[in-house]
């Protein structure tokens, strides 16, 4: 059995939507397919994500919302229409977003989600109706009813394990199963979303669920690539990896996965394969749990800015006992999380994500560690990108770090900052935004021959 995702590209319109009918039917196993709301038809369209969203918030302050919602009912109308599907779909989608509006919630976030949601729950009953008038029955399954129980933290919900269990029934369904992403039902029966792209999220947790052989994720690319196409022309692509080497990659701007997406998968072991709806007959590229290193050392490299580090310096730190708890400890109390924490035997660094700082925080945090840990100096850089360099077959290999570094040295680049995973499949460089470019462009010379 395969479970398979189509994200918001390949539905947008009938035509990608007469793709993925094509898709699903040339491959008997393919028995669940888990589809996004509506992405964009072209450079300049609009999500309808993003439309539900300006839609609530219209509710939200008690605007009129009518030339919104019509906005969104006339995007799933245009499908109707050049699918040929009976206008009743049409109707039946209007009805559900005034229902949905008219059972606003007193939770401004409970409601927000709901709305959000409707965007994967109506194209689902779209396309179910889709597969079954080109003859290939199809069954639209509301997550709620299947069993995807969530926790009630509203826009960044996370599945409960109850789930697993409710639906792993859904292997026994005779019918093509078609399941909306994004969203399940908290145990008091209110909707609640995934954090923004969680269709992939949805996705891993069925095939994890029914114990899927593997879980194909379509989206507009033929692989993964080893670099980041719009900066690096023509990089490799990835024929397959480990999920640990997806999650190092996706953490730093890679942007095919929802970071979080891949963890049920791997919890169950499940082989996850990216294709591209607009080339199925491409390979794609595989992601499983573990990979004999081949002769190219390093499988990718991603980049993010956006990052600030803050650099504590304090003689003798390494004999305070509990100084790294204690500085960590006021991080959590301001509800902090951070990325990365290096450490000499006087000072220590902490990389956070700079939109999780704002000035009020960074001013917060600053005097707390400067009233509670007394450091000789406490600095606060702004204006980082991390570069991360991963390959399983880094760990077997010498002199990679100074390979990186050499190359950048040559470029120009300064360094404000290394870090090697634990793991030692990777390695974590921070480098001025501005020298970011310049930075990949060196790594991917080195490592890539690009």
């Amino acid at each position: 059995m395969k479970v398979v995702k189509f994200g918001g590209s390949s539905v947008a319109d009938a035509t990608q939507i007469s793709k993925v009918i094509q898709i699903v039917t040339a491959d008997q196993y393919r028995r669940i397919v888990v589809v996004s709301a509506p992405g964009k038809r072209s450079k300049n369209d609009t999500k309808v994500t993003d439309l539900l969203i300006a839609l609530a918030d219209a509710v939200l302050a008690g605007n009129d919302f009518e030339v919104l919602l019509k906005t969104v009912v006339d995007r799933y109308a245009e499908i109707q229409r050049d699918l040929k599907l009976p206008a009743g779909v049409v109707a039946t989608i209007e009805n559900d977003l005034r229902a949905r509006i008219a059972g606003r919630s007193r939770n401004d976030a409970q409601f927000m989600d709901a709305m959000k949601a409707a965007g994967e729950d109506c194209n689902a009953r779209v396309i179910a109706e889709a597969f079954t008038a080109s003859g290939f029955p199809a069954r639209y399954v509301n997550p709620g009813d299947a069993g995807m129980l969530l926790s009630s933290d509203f826009g960044n919900a996370q599945v409960l394990d109850e789930s697993y269990p409710r639906l792993a029934a859904l292997k026994d369904v005779p019918e093509l199963i078609i399941f909306p992403g994004f969203f399940g039902v908290t145990q008091d029966g209110e909707v609640a979303t995934f954090p923004r792209g969680g269709s992939d999220i949805t996705g891993a947790i069925l095939a994890a669920a029914v114990n899927a052989d593997v879980y194909e994720n379509f989206t507009d690319v033929d692989s993964v690539c080893a670099m980041d196409p719009r900066i690096i022309e023509n990089p490799p692509p990835i024929s397959c990896m480990t999920y640990r080497e997806m999650r190092e990659l996706s953490y730093a701007g890679f942007g095919v996965f929802h970071d979080e997406a891949i963890i049920p998968a791997v919890r169950a072991s499940i082989p996850v394969c990216i294709k591209n709806t607009n080339n199925p007959a491409a390979p794609g590229t595989m992601v499983v749990p573990e990979r004999t290193p081949d002769k190219r050392t390093v499988v990718g490299i991603s980049s993010a800015p956006g990052f600030c580090t803050i650099y504590i310096d304090k003689y003798m730190m390494n004999r305070e006992v509990g100084f790294g708890r204690r500085l960590l400890q006021i991080l959590e109390d301001e509800k902090i999380s951070y990325e990365h924490t290096p450490t000499g035997i006087d000072n220590i660094s902490v990389v956070i994500a700079s939109a999780n700082l704002p000035p009020a925080k960074e001013k917060t945090i600053v005097a707390r560690i400067k009233d509670e840990l007394k450091p000789d100096a406490v600095l606060v850089e702004h204006g980082l990108a991390l570069i991360m360099v991963v390959g399983e077959g880094m760990y077997y290999t010498t002199g990679m770090a100074a390979k990186a570094a050499q190359a950048m040295a040559d470029a120009g680049v300064n360094l404000e900052m290394m870090n090697q995973g634990a793991s030692e499949i990777s390695m974590m460089f921070a480098v001025k935004d501005e020298n970011r470019e310049k930075a990949l462009r060196a790594l991917g010379g080195v490592f890539f021959g690009i």
